[in-house]
């Protein structure tokens, strides 16, 4: 059962209702959800396959500024292929070990986020990754959100950081 402060926040984020089950698996350090762990059905038994989900600002609008410039084919080119194949087939073993064992209906697919190849959404492969998944995108997400990795073209500002800002925590 989810917290209902919780559900509420995630919600918010969200800008609508989550339409299935769910826990914060990392929160930031004032205890505000960053990353939700999604089951592997929705509620009305559609598959699901993002597992983490990035709900917390502003790391989704900073992980949206470092999309929207390019980062989706930027991270392909830069990450090792293998070791990115590698990631997909742990992170949908993962999702898929928690689909029960009598459920007949449809399935999720794919790997992050549902992507079979490749890289299709930085949120997603940097959710994982901060949730404790050996994730070579998310790692590359990492390194160009960090404040010292200003001088490599990554998009972070501090003036985006709120004045009490901290550093994500897992719960």
């Amino acid at each position: 059962m989810v917290d209902p402060d919780d559900l509420v926040a995630v919600e918010a984020l969200l800008g609508r209702p989550p339409a299935g089950a769910f826990e914060v698996v990392v929160r930031h350090a004032d205890g505000s959800p960053l990353v939700i762990a999604n089951a592997p059905l929705l509620d009305d038994g559609t598959p699901m396959p993002t597992r983490y989900w990035l709900v917390g600002e502003p790391e989704r609008a900073r992980v949206g500024r470092l999309e929207s410039e390019g980062g989706v084919n930027r991270s392909e080119a830069e990450v090792d292929a293998d070791e990115l194949e590698a990631a997909h087939r742990r992170y949908a073993a993962e999702r898929d070990a928690l689909i029960p064992p009598t459920h007949t209906g449809p399935r999720p697919s794919g790997g992050v986020g549902g992507t079979r190849r490749g890289v299709k959404c930085l949120h997603a492969h940097y959710a994982w990754h901060l949730a404790g998944g050996d994730d070579p995108v998310g790692r590359w997400v990492a390194a160009r959100l960090d404040p010292s990795a200003t001088g490599a073209g990554g998009p972070y500002d501090p003036a985006d950081q709120p004045p009490d800002h901290q550093e994500p925590t897992q719960p």
